[in-house]
């Protein structure tokens, strides 16, 4: 970074100090993920194997001050919520870089893992567990005021045993206000509401008026899409996705899901945003439906439910991304090293 005068004074960086983190102590390996704006690394911190994210402050100034500004607000939601299906917060830094440090999750994203699957389906149970899990998340965010804008399978990731979801990336989430405008910086078109868009293009950065209800929307995608483990609006760019959901009323076909699930998903990608349902009552539905298949199966021959269950799932180790450990692990850290002398040279 060279030993110019930094952007930004440690005093602009407002952040509780049990959250401040020591880069001294802040140790990073490869890459893991990259996204637009930032890169996530496996790390250590202190004793903990973690995940290190990067972000990159930009090449003019406003976009250094558009990163900075996302940056402070992710990470001041990060330290007010705490949720088992949100992925643990431990700290951040604003120099030598913008760095969010969260806990590691071993399973890699539920995108990978439903193309690990594919032709086959998730078990309905472990489908409608996932819904639960992110239904459980977005609940505690919206409780705190807080509207995700960008649910999608790429931000849900999985526990090493791939029995449980979390909820990541707070990066285009906004706290909610009745008269702000907020602007359509928002998350992946395919998944994205129908009132995100207007009758005509809508540029990047312009305002409009939402709440919260957008995450129903992208609920109900990732939801259909759990189901049926197939991309939804397929064939279909995410442009041309985005613009039959929004002017066209167009969805994935839930004609084939029992009535009750069908009902969850249709209602959640309502047109009318009021009309969806906020998350207390998605998870009150799920559990419902959960429990409605349950006794539905008790009601079955033994024999008929065991000759009706889907292919076994190829075993944890089988779908986890491998990991070395020998040799070849330290040929990654090797490369890394420059990177590391530079993080702790900056400092």
């Amino acid at each position: 970074m060279g030993s110019g005068t930094s952007l930004y004074s440690t005093e602009e960086f407002k952040l509780d100090t049990k959250w401040l983190i020591n880069p001294r102590y802040l140790f990073v390996g490869p890459k893991i993920g990259e996204g637009a704006h930032a890169k996530v690394y496996e790390g250590k911190y202190r004793n903990q194997i973690v995940a290190v994210k990067i972000v990159n402050r930009g090449e003019t100034s406003e976009e250094v001050s558009k990163r900075e500004t996302r940056f402070d607000r992710e990470v001041a939601m990060l330290s007010k919520v705490q949720h088992k299906n949100l992925v643990k917060f431990i700290g951040a830094c604003k120099e030598p870089f913008m760095v969010i440090v969260t806990e590691l999750l071993l399973g890699g994203t539920l995108r990978k893992y439903l193309f690990s699957l594919r032709p086959r389906c998730l078990d309905i149970h472990k489908a409608i567990g996932f819904a639960l899990d992110i239904a459980r998340a977005m609940e505690c965010l919206h409780s705190h005021g807080i509207i995700h804008r960008d649910l999608k399978p790429e931000n849900l990731i999985l526990t090493e045993d791939h029995r449980t979801l979390k909820l990541a990336d707070l990066g285009l989430a906004r706290e909610e206000s009745v008269t702000e405008m907020m602007t359509a910086e928002t998350g992946t078109y395919r998944w994205m509401a129908p009132e995100l868009y207007s009758t005509v293009t809508l540029r990047r950065g312009d305002k409009k008026h939402y709440n919260h209800k957008v995450d129903a929307y992208s609920f109900a995608i990732v939801l259909w899409e759990l189901i049926h483990n197939k991309l939804p609006f397929e064939g279909m760019s995410n442009l041309q996705a985005a613009y039959a959901a929004a002017f066209k009323n167009f969805r994935p076909s839930a004609e084939e899901l029992p009535e009750d699930l069908s009902l969850i998903v249709t209602s959640c990608w309502a047109e009318d945003p009021n009309a969806r349902p906020n998350f207390s009552e998605i998870i009150q539905m799920l559990l419902h439906y959960l429990s409605t298949l349950t006794s539905l199966e008790l009601m079955i021959p033994p024999q008929i439910v065991f000759s009706e269950l889907p292919p076994a799932s190829p075993g944890t180790s089988a779908l986890m991304s491998v990991r070395h450990r020998t040799g070849e692990a330290t040929d990654v850290e090797n490369k890394n090293r420059g990177f590391l002398f530079c993080f702790n040279h900056c400092y």
